[in-house]
């Protein structure tokens, strides 16, 4: 109980509840419409949907600096590619957050002038590059460490496979005994993923529709939810 009462009281965690809520109603809203829902209800989600898009706005206000924050701690990591990854990822998050923060200005009236759609796609175009370094990061992570499981496997006398090994069957299952042993780097890879296709759509790069959009935003979100709830899972640095 008292692991939830923390978890309620920070603002990331309420943003996190509300971004799981606002993809809940995206996947409500194209399963009622697949089932002929009147178009009253599916009014109603949309205008459900939006408010929980307002209120995460609201939540997010200071996250720019947060994430500008982290690109300078970033900066000091000894790993080059590591260094690098995370910083231009950080960096792209606190330009995401600062165009959210313009969006969030126009809803609540204090620029009525503002082009919504313009700052949309630019919005996303931050998100994606973010996204892209942090799967970059799971990448370069996960080889390093099968190149350091291949290693032991060497000194230990167990490198070798069969006559007839697939190099690519070794190289899938190396990648699932590194992912199984390290959840943190197997949850980070799976929500990076789902949000991928978030981005993807919007711009419409690759058209996935609400159904796709709502199940990998919403499973990101729990997934989000489960790294706050047990900080361990949170991949570091």
């Amino acid at each position: 109980m008292d692991g939830w009462v923390r978890f309620s009281g920070q603002s990331q965690a309420r943003e996190r509840m509300c971004r799981a809520a606002q993809y809940a109603c995206v996947l409500l809203g194209y399963s009622l419409r697949k089932h002929g829902a009147s178009e009253a209800a599916l009014d109603q989600i949309k205008q459900l949907e939006g408010h929980f898009g307002v209120v995460r706005k609201l939540l997010r206000l200071g996250n720019s600096v947060d994430a500008l924050e982290s690109a300078k701690r970033a900066v000091h990591l000894s790993d080059v590619v590591l260094r690098f990854l995370i910083t231009v990822g950080h960096l792209n998050r606190a330009m995401y957050f600062a165009c959210d923060n313009v969006l969030w200005a126009g809803r609540a009236g204090l620029a009525p002038r503002l082009d919504h759609d313009k700052w949309t796609r630019r919005s996303f175009r931050y998100y994606l590059f973010a996204l892209i370094m942090s799967l970059s990061r799971d990448a370069y992570e996960i080889r390093l460490l099968m190149e350091q499981e291949a290693s032991g496997r060497r000194q230990g006398g167990r490198g070798r496979g069969g006559p007839g090994s697939p190099a690519l069957g070794l190289q899938l299952r190396l990648a699932g005994r590194v992912l199984r042993a390290h959840p943190p780097l197997l949850l980070d890879l799976v929500r990076n993923g789902c949000d991928l296709a978030i981005p993807l759509d919007r711009l419409g790069l690759l058209r996935s529709g609400p159904g796709v959009v709502g199940c990998c935003g919403l499973l990101s979100s729990v997934l989000s939810i489960l790294a706050l709830l047990h900080p361990w899972l949170k991949l570091k640095p």
